[in-house]
């Protein structure tokens, strides 16, 4: 089967030099390079605050000779998992920056983003883990991130009324939630224009046991080809119990 063009499939975000799928205000459901760029991921060590780690990421991407609209994703850490009300509020002050950095208008954000909440030793507060930015850097395989996706629908009014198997954290419930959570991925991928075969690094985040499903629903339709890395986590909102991200790229520092 031919695969999706990406750019029938995204809008493209040209000061950043990526395309992306449109989504929610806080964040978009995707983002790959635009011809002639490519995507480099950085890892932030020690994990700072958000006004932090916004200065840093400011300053490196900066020294790198690229414009601020060159960030193009991001994963945080969060203490806890936000009732509905916090969730908004939050995302309203992380747009801020976005906004004052000419990203963002307030209502379209064209940067993915993963959001989870460590079940141990969780930060003091919202936290930067690693984000991405685009490089002029012509390649046949454009850097991409998918964002963050839990076992409800986005884009509602609220999660809780559109959470699969609510409240329900059996092995079969779990199975089901997986399941929704991969097909998302797979959703995004296709809108990407790629699949599984071309994600360097897919990431799980729950504090529940994802053995029992593990083999069928998640190795054998190929999310597993670079491995699996399990974040023993929770999604950003209450009620939320399983959540995945995935990405693909070719260079990855640590800073």
């Amino acid at each position: 089967m031919d695969k999706p063009d990406a750019r029938q499939e995204t809008t493209l975000f040209a000061p950043g030099g990526y395309r992306y799928i449109p989504s929610v205000f806080q964040y978009s459901a995707g983002v790959i390079a635009a011809p002639g760029f490519d995507m480099v991921r950085v890892r932030l060590s020690g994990n700072p605050p958000l006004a932090q780690g916004f200065s840093l990421i400011e300053q490196f991407v900066k020294r790198e000779g690229r414009p601020l609209a060159a960030f193009c994703a991001c994963e945080l850490r969060s203490p806890a998992p936000f009732d509905e009300a916090g969730f908004r509020a939050f995302n309203r002050l992380y747009v801020e920056t976005l906004q004052r950095w000419g990203i963002s208008d307030g209502e379209t954000n064209p940067v993915a983003r993963t959001n989870v909440c460590p079940a141990i030793d969780p930060p003091s507060e919202p936290s930067f883990h690693a984000f991405a930015f685009t490089i002029q850097r012509p390649t046949e395989r454009p850097g991409f991130v998918v964002a963050g996706s839990g076992e409800s629908v986005e884009g509602k009014a609220n999660y809780r009324d559109h959470i699969i198997r609510l409240g329900d954290v059996s092995p079969e419930a779990l199975r089901e939630k997986a399941r929704f959570v991969l097909g998302e991925m797979e959703r995004r991928l296709r809108r990407l224009g790629v699949g599984w075969e071309a994600t360097s690094a897919v990431q799980a985040y729950t504090i529940h046991d994802l053995h029992p499903f593990l083999a069928d629903e998640i190795v054998r339709r190929g999310a597993a080809r670079s491995g699996l890395t399990w974040h023993f986590t929770r999604p950003p909102v209450v009620d939320l119990e399983f959540e995945m991200d995935c990405r693909g790229m070719t260079q990855e520092l640590v800073i």
